[in-house]
């Protein structure tokens, strides 16, 4: 009898005591941690150039299709039948003759403009060959020495843009100089009416065909796009607040293009001006474009112009971090907390944290490597709770 309520009393006293709250567990672990701003870019050719008609006259109907590849001096893109002679006035020609002039000042701007990037590329140079020495004999630290790097691939670009832009100049100036021919051949109905062929600028493809069908066109009327779609680059349009902690030179990675690994590039402009957008919720957003350089394509990958690619802009990365799950933290006051689990019970620590990212967080003090700590602690658990891994 009396076994039978001292084990009455018990299973009541088990009942009345408190049971473990189940919770998920989640180790601290060490590794690597990548800080960086996710945002959605598009391709883009980086030196594009609109084919215009240098003067008025018939546009006959233009045969190539996006894509068709082009060739400098030698593809023809169209072909313009001047108007007759008795069309022609002296407006025409004082307009073919300041087009000219426009086009000679844009050929020698854009020389000047290949004099001083030279000169910017020799002083890159010079810098970077003057760090290498010194960080031969430890006088200067390696973190200079890839800045300068940075800037002379920078500049090399840069010339490379330039001289392609001095390509263009020119052979906007020749167009400019055999329209002006055109319309000065005056009475010589033989020469006036010679058809005006207008071949391709630059070697690539054709990007859009503007005006395809035969027409009446005035001088400077666009008629096709063509650029080279194997120097791409990609305009990432991120948030004002992320874009003041992007800097040239940073490292980007970009998913989700439609291949099998990851394109890497880097950051080589922050444009120093934002514009309005909207979000899909109808939120009114301040963005800015970062445009980034490709580094290495496949040339099979059959990137083009206006494609989609995931970018990640790396702000900060280390390889041998102490981390916890953010899911784990909470605030206590005005410092960061999370829940260990010891002994079966919950004990509050807090934690002085560094870095973070969405999902993980570094921790500076407060944890070690492989405690576990609470994730998504809810109000059941407070200091002390007995736990049990759900």
């Amino acid at each position: 009898m009396i076994g039978i309520i001292v084990a009455v009393v018990a299973a009541a006293v088990w009942a009345m005591m408190p049971r473990p709250v189940p919770v998920d567990l989640e180790p601290v672990v060490r590794g690597s941690l990548r800080v960086t701003v996710d945002e959605d870019g598009r391709t883009r050719v980086r030196d594009r150039y609109v084919v215009s008609s240098p003067l008025a006259g018939r546009l006959r109907r233009i045969m190539l299709d996006p894509g068709d590849a082009v060739r400098a001096n030698e593809t023809v893109l169209a072909i313009v039948d001047p108007p007759s002679p008795a069309l022609l006035d002296a407006r025409m020609r004082r307009e073919a003759q300041a087009r000219l002039e426009a086009a000679e000042a844009g050929a020698s701007q854009a020389q000047a403009q290949v004099e001083q990037t030279q000169g910017m590329v020799q002083l890159a140079r010079n810098e970077r060959r003057r760090l290498e020495q010194l960080v031969e004999t430890a006088a200067a630290p390696r973190r200079e020495l890839e800045d300068a790097q940075l800037i002379e691939q920078t500049r090399e670009r840069e010339l490379e843009a330039a001289r392609w832009g001095q390509r263009v100049a020119e052979h906007q100036r020749e167009l400019a100089e055999a329209a002006l021919l055109q319309v000065e051949a005056g009475d010589d109905a033989d020469v006036a009416r010679e058809p005006m062929a207008i071949d391709s600028p630059v070697n690539g493809r054709v990007l859009r065909v503007l005006q395809r069908d035969a027409a009446v066109v005035s001088p400077g009327t666009a008629l096709l796009e063509v650029g080279d779609v194997g120097q791409l680059e990609v305009v990432v349009d991120v948030l004002s607040a992320d874009a003041v902690r992007i800097r040239p030179g940073m490292a980007v990675l970009f998913e989700r293009w439609g291949g099998d690994e990851a394109v890497t590039g880097v950051v080589r402009l922050v444009e120093p001006s934002a514009f309005t957008d909207v979000s899909a919720l109808g939120v009114e957003e301040q963005r800015v474009n970062v445009i980034v350089d490709l580094e290495a394509v496949d040339p099979a990958s059959q990137l083009g112009d206006g494609y989609r690619m995931h970018a990640r802009i790396v702000l900060w990365q280390a390889a041998d971090v102490l981390t916890v799950p953010t899911s784990a933290l909470f605030r206590d006051g005005q410092q960061w907390a999370v829940f260990v689990m010891e002994a079966e019970r919950a004990t509050l620590r807090h934690v002085e944290l560094g870095r973070q990212t969405g999902l993980t967080a570094e921790v500076r003090a407060g944890l070690a490597e492989d405690e576990l700590v609470i994730a998504y602690p809810s109000d059941r658990i407070t200091d002390g709770t007995r736990v049990e891994p759900r």
